[in-house]
């Protein structure tokens, strides 16, 4: 499997809070996750960093080559509470990082599986040349009041309250974590990302650019794309692909 990823502050923020980490275990199975930290200056970046090396720890330790779909699911949600402990635990045990939190994205592709469980309003797609499907359904205030019937999803991009996600992980002691299993197809770009891309660049761009630029340059061309509109939020982008 081929990796792109990056991680950029953005055209208008000092600090990134964003952190991504991929790889592989032992077998060549690929695992990729994305985390947008919030909780101020601090906070924020030591929350999404946490989360993320801890999630990649108990992933490499735990994961072994005879795992079913049942182990891997247990082993993903395992992590990521374990992450949500580590994040909470920090955050109170310093006042400066009270309420910090980070969202993540998560996936693991094994074969013709892809394993994925998000908290927040990051994303996961799968993109082919003929479309791109969000597999994830955001965690925010604005995606309530879409499904509510409240919202169109084109008001939704400029409503004030866009930003405002309603889970997060790290901001208390247990957490909700949204976990699904979907089909991989030879082909397949798997896109994990912040809300910095989706902000800034909209899914059909996303799906074109995905169908021109090769595997290995993929996510710095999306993260310049977003950089060029504007660019008001950190923004990372980790595409997994077998083109």
């Amino acid at each position: 499997m081929k990796i792109s990823a990056k991680s950029d502050v953005g055209a208008v923020r000092q600090n990134n809070q964003d952190f991504c980490l991929s790889g592989e275990f032992s077998d060549g199975v690929t695992w990729a996750l994305v985390c947008d930290g919030m909780g101020g200056a601090n906070g924020g970046n030591i929350a999404s960093e946490s989360a993320a090396k801890t999630i990649a720890d108990k992933l490499n330790f735990g994961y072994h080559q005879a795992m079913n779909d049942n182990s891997i699911k247990h082993l993903i949600v395992s992590a990521i509470e374990a992450a949500n402990a580590t994040v909470f635990s920090k955050s109170r045990n310093d006042d400066s990082l009270k309420g910090m939190g980070t969202t993540v994205v998560l996936a693991i592709i094994k074969n013709d599986a892809l394993y994925i469980a998000h908290v927040g309003d990051s994303r996961i797609y799968i993109v082919t040349n003929e479309s791109i499907t969000q597999l994830t359904n955001d965690h925010s205030v604005v995606q309530l009041m879409i499904d509510r019937g409240e919202l169109s999803a084109e008001e939704a991009k400029d409503h004030p309250q866009k930003n405002v996600i309603t889970r997060a992980l790290g901001v208390d002691d247990t957490i909700r974590i949204d976990y699904s299993q979907e089909v991989y197809n030879e082909g397949d770009i798997v896109l994990l990302c912040s809300d910095g891309l989706t902000n800034f660049v909209d899914d059909s761009k996303i799906k074109e650019m995905c169908n021109t630029y090769d595997s290995y340059s993929l996510a710095d061309k999306l993260v310049d794309e977003a950089n060029r509109n504007g660019g008001g939020d950190n923004v990372t982008v980790v595409t997994v692909t077998d083109r």
